[in-house]
């Protein structure tokens, strides 16, 4: 099925409003262009009430239907970009080196912008629409400075809804799952000390090296010995840092192990921390070596509302057909920060396709502007349903 006349005429505005973010991308709070080209959009849509400086940089705004009270709904998009470099060569490719949108925030603020402007105009809806743009998504945790700034209070919002593209799904199919969908995902670097020494005399040192490799080893048994099988666990070294490449006969007196954990239920992220800890405590000992750690929480894991999944699912469902959502999408070891979100209201999180492209956080990847309609789409089927 094709989109909507009204949100394609829109869609061809904002795949120039998202070709325009793509080429100044801004990361983390610190987007003073992006967000101030959104507000202006805002205002020029005829919103009722549009806020800036919610987390530094994020836009909220609010637009009231013209068939009388009803629930107020918030629909979130992010607008951050990552400190990459780009690689596709296109037309409008980033101009700010070191930055690029390589997640598709660009896309996913264009979609909700072109919402906005079809929400502004038609108004046919009861109660509340809150409309977020959310800085900081990319490792920030600028959904969680919103709330503690008061987001949910501040604009009486009753219910959550976010969207994110994926690569590998086709343009104009929709995927979700209720439950856990997305990964908690910690950070964590320790810093394995011992005394350093001569690479002749092993004897007389005591090797962080020798203890930091044997603690890589120890901590996947974490995953594989420690956790039922069934239950999604991740644990992965991506960092190891000591001594130097000029000193070859030189053990190091310190030596630096960073890392990932992800994990899909609470009481198992509880659990797979404790065990983290006990392993490089003991791994430490067992080479008469000190090991501090710098565990780094991130994002919880993000968990859809049963009921506003099905809410979801036929949103999705009414735009293109049932052909065309999976209901039941495979849990991805990623994480979003629209958990925090989802935490504190009822909401669901979908996945709308962006067809044959890079994967995400590639520096090749590019935003399918051919997706932007249904996006739009989307949002006004998922307003239909909840504020009739």
């Amino acid at each position: 099925m094709k989109p909507s006349e009204a949100s394609r005429i829109i869609a061809d505005e904002a795949k120039i409003w998202r070709r325009d973010i793509h080429q100044h991308p801004e990361i983390l709070f610190d987007l003073p262009r992006t967000s101030a080209l959104v507000a202006e959009k805002l205002r020029e849509f005829g919103c009722d009430e549009v806020v800036t400086g919610i987390a530094t940089s994020g836009v909220v705004a609010v637009i009231s239907g013209n068939r009388g009270a009803g629930k107020t709904i918030a629909l979130r998009c992010d607008m951050d970009a990552l400190p990459m470099s780009e690689q596709t060569n296109l037309p409008y490719a980033s101009k700010v080196p070191n930055m690029m949108h390589a997640c598709g925030h660009d896309g996913h603020t264009a979609i909700l912008l072109g919402a906005a402007k079809r929400f502004a105009a038609e108004r046919d809806f009861a109660g509340k629409i809150v409309l977020v743009f959310q800085p900081a998504e990319e490792g920030g945790g600028g959904g969680r400075v919103m709330l503690e700034e008061g987001l949910l209070e501040r604009f009486g919002i009753e219910e959550v809804y976010g969207m994110h593209n994926q690569p590998g799904l086709d343009v104009g199919s929709f995927a979700i799952r209720s439950g856990p969908m997305m990964a908690a995902g910690d950070r964590f670097v320790i810093t394995m000390t011992g005394l350093g020494g001569h690479a002749a005399t092993p004897h007389l040192a005591r090797d962080p090296v020798l203890a930091a490799s044997h603690l890589v080893v120890a901590l996947q048994s974490i995953a594989s010995r420690f956790i039922d099988p069934l239950d999604s666990v991740v644990v992965s070294i991506t960092f190891i840092s000591g001594g130097d490449r000029k000193a070859l006969n030189v053990i190091p007196p310190a030596v630096e192990v960073g890392g990932t954990i992800r994990t899909m239920l609470p009481a198992t992220r509880r659990a797979v921390e404790q065990r983290f800890r006990d392993v490089v405590k003991a791994t430490a000992a067992l080479y008469d070596a000190e090991a501090v750690i710098d565990w780094r929480p991130g994002y919880p894991v993000t968990v859809n509302d049963i009921e506003k999944t099905s809410v979801a699912i036929a949103a999705a469902e009414s735009i293109v057909g049932a052909e065309r959502v999976d209901g039941n999408w495979p849990m991805t070891m990623g994480s979003e920060d629209f958990s925090y979100m989802l935490e504190k209201r009822p909401g669901a999180f979908i996945w709308l396709g962006n067809g044959d492209s890079a994967d995400l956080h590639n520096p090749a990847y590019n935003f399918n502007d051919d997706a932007i309609a249904y996006g739009i789409d989307y949002w006004a089927a998922v307003v239909a349903q909840r504020l009739p």
